[in-house]
Parts: structure tokens; sequence; C-alpha cells
């Protein structure tokens, strides 16, 4: 009877053995099919539920075969921060990309084509699972190290003649200190009225009118930049922010207006932001009275209560100096791209 027990106990060890490796070596299996023929990811409007799922998983080095599917209109999938060209998907095909990561960490993506107002809240990760290494630590926004309040008021009180022109201002041959105004944190701490207010109190600034002070402030600025980066930031601008800032900056994209027509500005989305009319860049008494830090940081972070997204997830540090360089060209005549 012992002998019979013992066996009897030793099987059913081995049967849950069996099964436990049997159900594990199924859940392999159909990992790996699913990985090696791809997961359906389905692309909706925002409003319809975003992309489904949201949150992808995969290990470092380990191919992510996704099938991506419209349900509705044309969207686009793209990886933030990543060299991978963006992917149109069409109704009613199915378009398969495979992705690779060789670090570990969370990657946003995004839809790339302009699906309606609440387009930019189409957002997803991924999820890399890996060894991981000891964090380098990042130095904080410049916004941050200046002590800049994203939202406080920046208007300043400018009535132009003219647009200011950089290459009227090189011609001039203002000498300017390069311990005073040439350095790199005074590019990024002042505003250009900041500027404009510091050529004029010159001794040799009392001698020019405001109109050429303002020449030499646009000069400054398309000395900070170079023809390359303003054609990046030109690029990822109408593929980006055009939608509601508008081609020329005027805040008067095709969504401006459904979002102005809709929502009133004191009102809240159904996600708990407020909706305000985009930016006007072409507006001097706002565009001139912003440091550079203060729109790098915009960007990055976002309007908080805006609408306005957060694009830190998605740009490179390259690619927001590339934007906010292109945005000084809705206030200054012959850039560097010009």
């Amino acid at each position: 009877m012992a002998t019979r027990r013992i066996r009897a106990e030793w099987i059913a060890r081995m049967l849950v053995l069996v099964l436990v490796f049997g159900l594990s070596a199924m859940a392999l299996a159909s990992r790996w099919i699913n990985r090696s023929q791809g997961i359906d990811v389905h692309a909706r409007m925002p409003e319809a539920g975003g992309w489904s799922p949201t949150i992808l998983n995969v290990d470092v080095g380990e191919p992510l075969n996704l099938r991506l599917i419209s349900d509705d209109v044309v969207h686009g999938f793209a990886v933030g921060q990543s060299n991978q060209p963006p992917v149109d998907i069409l109704p009613g095909k199915v378009a398969e990309v495979s992705l690779t990561f060789d670090d570990p960490g969370t990657y946003t993506f995004f839809c790339t084509r302009w699906c309606g107002p609440n387009h930019w809240r189409m957002r997803g990760t991924i999820e890399v699972n890996g060894p991981l290494d000891i964090p380098e630590t990042s130095d904080p926004p410049p916004y941050l190290t200046l002590g800049i309040d994203l939202d406080s008021p920046h208007e300043v009180p400018v009535d132009l003649v003219r647009r200011p022109s950089a290459k009227r201002g090189a011609a001039l041959d203002f000498d300017i200190s390069e311990e005073d105004y040439l350095t790199h944190d005074h590019y990024l701490s002042l505003s250009p009225y900041d500027t404009w207010l510091a050529v004029k109190g010159l001794p040799e600034g009392s001698q020019l009118s405001d109109s050429e002070i303002w020449d030499i402030v646009a000069w400054r600025w398309a000395s900070n930049t170079t023809s390359e980066a303003i054609s990046t930031g030109e690029e990822l601008y109408a593929q980006n922010c055009a939608a509601c800032h508008g081609q020329t900056g005027k805040g008067n994209g095709v969504f401006a207006r459904l979002v102005e027509g809709d929502t009133p500005a004191d009102s809240s989305s159904d996600f708990g932001h407020k909706i305000v009319a985009p930016t006007d860049f072409t507006d001097p008494i706002h565009m001139l009275g912003a440091a550079p830090a203060r729109l790098h940081g915009k960007i990055l972070r976002g309007g908080m209560g805006t609408g306005m997204p957060s694009w830190g997830q998605i740009f490179t540090e390259d690619q927001i100096w590339a934007i906010v360089d292109y945005l000084w060209t809705f206030q200054f005549l012959n850039t560097n791209k010009e």
C-alpha cells in the first residue's frame, strides 16, 4: 500500500510538472508566434479611442513586429526621438513595421497625420525591457535654470514701423561686446525686447532710430542659428504645429477654427483641459517679449491647460531648438535661411 501511495504521489507530481512546463512552453510559443506574425495595433480618432493597445512591451534587441490598422481615417505611426521614418496607415489596408530597440526605457509612439482637433492625444508607449545602466544625470531645461515662469504674461509695448531685418542690422556694423550680448546665455535668457532696451541704453544706441535697433536685434537672433536648423524647424513645424498655429504662424490653422468654434476659451474639454486659441507667432507684442528659453520650455512641457501638448517625449533637444529658431522667422526678415 505504501509503495502504491508513493508511486501515485510521484506520478501526480510529474503530471503537475509536465502541466506547468507545458503551459509555459505554450505561452512562450504563443508569444513567439504573435511577435513573429505581428501585433495588431488599431488606430482610431481620439474621440473613438485612439490607439489600441496603447502600451506595448518588448525586450532589448527583440524585433517588435506591428500590424497597423486604421478603423476610420488616415493615420500615421512614428516613434518619438527616433530615426524610424513615419508610416502611413490607410483605411482598409494593413501597414507592417518592425522595430528593434538597443536600449531599455519607455518610448512614445504617436500619430503623424492630422486626424482631428484632438489628434495630438493619439500617443502610446513602448516599454523596452532589459538591464538598466546607471542613468546619466541630465541638466534641467533652461527655463528652470533661469527661473522663467512659462505661464506668466510676457506681452511688451512695441509698435514696429517695419519688420526687423537681420540683413539691415548686419549692415549697420554696430559693435556689441562679446561679454554682454554675444554669449549663448544672453540669447537664452533675454527676450528680443530686453535686448532692444539694452542696446537703446548704450551711448552708441542713442544715435540709432528705434527701427535700426530692432534690425540689430534681428541680426543678433539670426547669428544664433543656421540655415540647416531653420530648415529642420520649418519641416517639423509644418508636420506638427501648422494645423493649429497656421502655415504662416498666424494661429489660424485648420484645426484652430474648430477649437475656437466648438470650445470657448474659458471652457474645459472632455479631458479636463482648457482650450484656448493657438498663439499667433506673427504678433510682435506677444513674441518679442518671449525669451528663447521660454519658447523651448513651452514646446518641451506643453501649455498646461491651454490644449498645447507636451512635445518633450517626441522631439529631440536639437529638434526643439530648431523649431524655436524657425519661430523667429515669423518676426525677423533675412534669417540665415534666406
